[in-house]
């Protein structure tokens, strides 16, 4: 009679196991939003997003669904547009630009079963989370090339807006630039947009009639690089590697890249553990990486940047370290490297960097 009994237990227990189990399979998909600043294009800032977008889905396969709205203004569109996510069902939703935070503060307090991921921010709220990349870590290793190749010591750097972002960018480009070449000079010129083409073509074209021989941006268009193409100047790609568009002129690019961190945050949705933690990820995370180098590089100049990459993701070298001034002459750090605070409310320029600095 025991044995029976525990038979039918038993029987009872793998039962009720198989129906959880199907009832597990039968779930619906997570549905994950994307808000892009951009239209998504062939390269640059979206495109990389919109790239881990899909890594996501591929490494989560049914498990989740992903959709997405291009070209959203900040501000007012953005909001509406999140508003329109969340009331379809979306669970998670990437906020991909700096002035989305303000927008997906306001919606989340209105849906707070939803998960947001803002790029950039520096708030955050209970269901709100900010992630970034430590972009200057291969801005700095970009300054290292431009200063060893560039024959005039000018490079031009296009910039969207004065935000901390760009300028870490721009100093750890003009301390890298200078560590190579302690003459050169970076002048920086301002589009007061992330996304004009014209105007990014415009500004690359002004800065190689000022005596740039080399160009990068934080701007999110292939118009510099096209540029740089057009007017046989080199070029360091930001956001994407644009061989394809600039195949003689591109030396490398800093590339972003999204995929690993979005799979890893929806697989916190998906199994209840997402908590609002910020995240500031650089090349030893994978979030920032340098696209292959050109063959036009020189190889004891290639191996010096690649040794340098390596001591960058080892953590021997940061690329706030040692004594800083500006271009005023002000010590900003005497020695031992930046701390993170200080580096994220960075608003001044480094010694080297030609241009003006508008207070945004």
């Amino acid at each position: 009679m025991y044995k029976n009994l525990a038979r039918g237990l038993l029987l009872a227990c793998l039962v009720a196991a198989l129906a959880f189990a199907v009832q597990a399979d039968e779930r619906p998909p997570l549905k994950v939003g994307f808000v892009y600043v951009t239209p998504i294009g062939n390269a640059g800032w979206t495109y990389q997003h919109d790239q881990g977008r899909l890594a996501m889905q591929e490494a989560l396969g049914a498990k989740v669904t992903t959709s997405f709205v291009e070209a959203v203004a900040e501000g007012p569109d953005a909001e509406r547009v999140m508003r329109d996510l969340a009331a379809q069902g979306h669970k998670l939703i990437f906020a991909t630009s700096f002035g989305y935070l303000e927008p997906a503060l306001r919606v989340a307090v209105d849906f707070p079963n939803l998960a947001f991921e803002q790029a950039g921010g520096y708030k955050t709220a209970r269901n709100v989370n900010t992630y970034n990349a430590r972009y200057y870590e291969g801005r700095y290793l970009a300054g290292v090339l431009a200063g060893k190749v560039s024959r005039s010591g000018v490079a031009g750097y296009v910039a969207g807006f004065p935000v901390p972002e760009v300028i870490q960018g721009i100093n750890a480009f003009a301390l890298g630039m200078r560590a190579a070449n302690p003459k050169a000079i970076v002048k920086v010129v301002w589009l007061d947009t992330w996304f004009d083409p014209p105007r990014e073509r415009e500004a690359a074209i002004t800065l190689v009639n000022q005596g740039a021989d080399v160009l990068t941006n934080h701007s999110a268009s292939t118009a510099v690089v096209q540029a740089a193409e057009e007017m046989r100047v080199g070029v360091i790609a930001y956001q994407s590697d644009m061989r394809a568009l600039a195949p003689h002129a591109q030396l490398t690019a800093v590339t972003h890249q999204w995929g690993g961190y979005y799979t890893a945050v929806a697989k916190h949705v998906l199994d209840g553990t997402w908590r609002p933690t910020p995240v500031w990820g650089g090349m030893k995370d994978g979030f920032v990486q340098l696209a292959p180098l050109s063959p036009s590089v020189p190889k004891d100049v290639a191996a010096f940047v690649q040794a340098r990459q390596a001591d960058i993701v080892a953590g021997r070298l940061h690329p706030f370290s040692g004594r800083i001034v500006d271009r005023d002459g002000n010590l900003r750090q005497a020695g031992g490297a930046m701390p993170d605070a200080q580096i994220a409310t960075m608003n001044y320029f480094v010694e080297g960097v030609v241009g003006t600095l508008p207070r945004p």
